[in-house]
């Protein structure tokens, strides 16, 4: 069983569909008393931060996702997932995430410099991800420098480079996905990036 933690931000169905396709059992829930049913765990998520925090917090589900965590059981975050695990968020002001991961949340600034100065943020569209480790579980049967979907304004900067699984470019080398231990998370969009994407969320349900 795959469940997908529905905290009223996201587009859930898409992931859901993903898992699906692939002939996985998926739930979407935002009861965390069914999480015991759960194998593994999908947080997706499109939007700001501190509302996302914000929508775990009245559904009691930051405990039980952090617990989730830290037992050892397969997670999948998704965009804004992936940046939820963090210890700060800096949209809006200074936000307190999930703490799963050591480091921060920022926005891209092209301010300053004039070779980016026409980037356009958001990031959105095709990218590649280049790979910093060996043998990453779910990017099997993906070539490194495969093109993923990318939509965001902020990028995670975690303190210990020893997580960061992919990079990307776009103005600067930023954090595209993150690996440790039983944690994946991507800053793209897997169920967007048709199938090299699809083919890491059946790599995740193969876990």
């Amino acid at each position: 069983m795959i469940m997908i933690v529905d905290y009223g931000m996201g587009n859930l169905r898409s992931v859901e569909k993903g898992f699906e396709r692939f002939g996985f059992d998926v739930k979407v829930t935002d009861n965390f008393a069914e999480f015991k049913h759960a194998d593994k765990l999908v947080v997706p998520g499109v939007g700001a931060f501190q509302d996302a925090m914000e929508g775990l917090k009245q559904r009691g589900l930051i405990e039980p996702i952090v617990d989730w965590i830290q037992s050892g059981k397969p997670f999948l975050g998704i965009c804004l997932g992936l940046q939820l695990l963090f210890s700060l968020g800096y949209e809006d002001g200074e936000h307190k995430g999930l703490g799963v991961i050591p480091g921060k949340v920022i926005r891209f600034d092209f301010s300053e410099n004039e070779k980016n100065a026409e980037l356009k943020i958001p990031h959105m569209g095709w990218n590649q991800i280049k790979c910093k480790k060996e043998n990453i579980p779910i990017l099997k049967d993906i070539p490194d420098n495969a093109y993923m979907y990318f939509v965001h304004s902020y990028y995670v900067c975690p303190e210990d480079e020893n997580v960061v699984a992919t990079e990307t470019e776009y103005g600067i080398c930023f954090t595209s996905m993150v690996w440790h231990k039983n944690i994946f998370a991507t800053q793209f969009h897997p169920e967007k990036s048709q199938e090299n994407g699809l083919t890491i969320l059946k790599n995740f349900g193969n876990l």
